[in-house]
């Protein structure tokens, strides 16, 4: 049985019965006489907005007839504020997030630091002292993007135990150094990490962990090519060391090849790792929906492409 915080509790709101099946932008649209679209976005970016008691805030959720919508009068005061954190959707069982980069997920050993899992640790707590946070991958420190927590250890577990039949798509769009000689390929290697924690890479076994890595040129300019990734596999610094194997070090990441003894000032022109996790795609173990998310590339990633 799941239990969830009715944030509901102090709030006046509007009950909006499903007749037709439609997308939660247009049923807003539609069922809320003079509503025009940025207030509905407002509406939903506010986290106001509820389907079967549960706040929704993507505009495009699929509605079947027989579901409730109901739109709050006032904001909750349940709210996430964090300069490295925005919350893009939460139902009873999941968080997604979206975080910025120079911030960990979780904590190191011995860290009391801010991290994304004890940001929203303490977010959750507020809400219920039932409620905990549970990772369920993990982006680096330097890495922007979309991430996965589960409020229950159970579900946490479910997309460990199933990923591949859980998660259907995971993206990163990524500004590499000089211009891709090739469209579009692939990367098969095996990784390994030293002492030093540096992550090595084998085109043969050599008993580390197999990584795949399929890539898209999507703009070249000004000496720097405009990259979208997707991965078969999830492995430690997997991105950064497959794209310093295609000699094209991500922009910023002098770990794996960006360097200033190799590209001068060019080795990160915008003060971080180019490397941005822009869609998350999987099926809700819980309701078995389908669940798609995608933020904008960060603007500095567009600009050194102008």
């Amino acid at each position: 049985m799941s239990t969830y915080f009715d944030y509901r509790a102090a709030n006046h709101y509007t009950d909006y019965p499903v007749k037709e099946p439609a997308e939660l932008m247009q049923f807003l649209m539609q069922a809320i006489p003079g509503i025009s679209r940025t207030k509905a976005k407002e509406l939903l970016s506010q986290r106001m907005v509820y389907v079967d008691k549960v706040i929704t805030t993507q505009y495009n959720s699929p509605l079947r007839p027989g579901q409730l919508v109901q739109v709050a009068k006032n904001r909750h005061k349940h709210e996430l504020r964090s300069r490295w954190v925005k919350l893009v959707y939460e139902d009873a069982f999941l968080l997604v997030v979206e975080k910025k980069e120079g911030v960990l997920t979780n904590a190191l050993p011995g860290d009391r630091k801010e991290n994304v899992k004890s940001i929203l640790d303490e977010y959750v707590k507020r809400q219920s002292k039932a409620f905990a946070v549970h990772t369920v991958h993990r982006l680096d420190k330097g890495t922007s993007g979309l991430l996965l927590f589960a409020k229950r250890r159970d579900i946490q577990q479910a997309f460990v135990n199933n990923w591949h039949d859980l998660v259907t798509d995971r993206r990163y769009v990524a500004v590499a150094q000089g211009e891709m000689e090739k469209d579009s390929g692939t990367v098969t290697s095996w990784l390994t990490d030293n002492k030093m924690f540096v992550s090595y890479s084998s085109p043969v076994d050599n008993g580390g962990k197999q990584a795949i890595t399929h890539y898209r040129t999507l703009k070249r300019k000004n000496g720097y090519s405009l990259v979208e990734l997707k991965l078969d596999t999830g492995r430690k610094n997997q991105i950064r060391v497959h794209l310093h194997d295609l000699h094209h070090p991500i922009v910023g990441d002098n770990k794996y090849g960006s360097t200033m003894e190799e590209y001068g000032e060019r080795s990160n022109p915008v003060g971080r790792i180019c490397l941005h996790a822009y869609r998350l795609a999987f099926r809700h173990p819980v309701t078995g929906e389908m669940l798609k998310f995608e933020t904008p590339y960060p603007e500095t990633f567009t600009q050194l492409l102008r």
